[in-house]
């Protein structure tokens, strides 16, 4: 049966992605939606890297343009899902997103605070849905509050307890650390506007849109469809990394959109009944400087046919976080930072020489944005052995 699957090769892999991450010279998108569908979502726990990512794919946008659509709640939501992490969507995919991921992460959460605070005496079940229906009152009376403004509207929320009480790392949180979490994993509400600059992480929050009833399954099926379109071939093991699913729910969304089996160098892989034949042509070469938790490195558990293994050590966090990288024909060859005085330092990796129409691509792109940052300096929220080396 083995057999009888098409093989994709690393190269067939690299070209589908440089082509549909819109990293190849003449698929650049037209608007910051468009980078976002092309991507299915963007990484935003870290502020900057939803600007850059935008960026690198959007030729001559500004600043204040993308900031337009990131914050226009009728294109673009911010919203906790896979992973349990803070993503931008689409406003269209937001309920499948919500319904495949967040609403598994609010319930998880919830258990854990219900523990919490009646172990504290702070309260019960039905004290808690009682302070979270006050929560969307003030939201829907405000329009917008930020977290302590919250706090200060609403009894409740500003109750302390302890984290693992009695341990050498006991520590203590609030109500509203983990109850506005919830909330926003439910969809009930967002995050709204920014409060400070553009790598602020401070914001306020809004109510939640009114989302179409979307069953998990259901949920989880239109999101292995969106990450196979734009991500395929992925193995069992890639999507079950991205979406934080079990294993059980992975290869059950990829039966309910008749994913198709193919053979790749990490073993059996998975397309869309319609995306089997190969790239009609090689994509054009291009040089992109890519953010730290950028949506492409981050779309795969597996990535040895875009980065060397032995790269690793130098791009990627002890959490898995990967930092600032240099692509090249859709693997990454090298890494970036940007240094006090606003230049982009580059430097390819150990063993890597992609010739002299890389080294002026690279360069000519460094210079990009340098001059896209202007006067703005920024520091990656998970710094990588090679970012801290080249920031100096």
């Amino acid at each position: 049966m083995s057999s009888a699957r098409r093989r994709v090769t690393p190269a067939e892999r690299r070209a589908r992605l440089a082509e549909r991450h819109l990293l190849a010279a003449g698929t650049k998108a037209t608007d910051t939606t468009e980078v976002v569908d092309a991507l299915v979502a963007l990484h935003a726990t870290d502020p900057a890297t939803v600007y850059l990512s935008v960026a690198s794919r959007l030729p001559g946008a500004t600043r204040e343009e993308i900031e337009d659509a990131l914050y226009r709640p009728d294109l673009l939501l911010r919203t906790t899902c896979m992973r349990q992490t803070l993503f931008v969507v689409g406003r269209d995919l937001a309920p499948a997103v919500i319904a495949a991921s967040g609403r598994a992460a609010a319930a998880q959460r919830t258990k854990g605070l219900l523990r919490i605070i009646r172990e504290s005496e702070v309260g019960d079940e039905q004290w808690l849905e009682r302070v979270g229906h006050d929560v969307i009152r003030v939201l829907r009376e405000r329009g917008s509050a930020t977290t302590a403004e919250l706090a200060e509207a609403v009894p409740g929320l500003e109750q302390r307890f302890a984290l693992s009480p009695g341990k050498k790392y006991e520590s203590s949180s609030t109500v509203a650390a983990f109850l506005l979490f919830i909330l926003a994993a439910e969809g009930r509400i967002m995050r709204g506007p920014r409060r400070g600059g553009w790598t602020s992480n401070m914001h306020a929050w809004t109510p939640g849109p009114e989302f179409e009833d979307f069953p998990e399954t259901e949920g989880r099926a239109e999101l292995a469809r969106r990450w196979l379109a734009s991500f395929g071939p992925g193995t069992v093991d890639d999507l079950k990394w991205w979406t934080g699913w079990t294993v059980t729910a992975t290869r059950a969304a990829l039966a309910d959109v008749g994913a198709v089996e193919v053979e790749l160098d990490e073993g059996v892989g998975y397309v869309l009944p319609e995306d089997l034949e190969p790239p009609r042509a090689e994509p054009e070469a291009a040089a992109m400087l890519l953010p730290g938790l950028d949506p492409t490195p981050m779309g795969w558990r597996h990535r040895d046919f875009y980065l060397d293994p032995d790269h690793r050590p130098a791009l990627f966090d002890r959490m898995g976080n990967i930092g600032p990288t240099v692509w090249w024909k859709g693997r990454i060859i090298g890494g970036w930072a940007q240094r006090s005085d606003g230049e982009i330092a580059w430097r390819l990796l150990p063993g890597v020489d992609p010739g002299q129409e890389a080294h002026a691509a690279i360069s000519a792109a460094a210079e990009q944005l340098t001059d896209w940052l202007g006067d703005a300096r920024f520091t990656p929220s998970y710094r990588t052995p090679l970012e801290r080396e080249l920031a100096g």
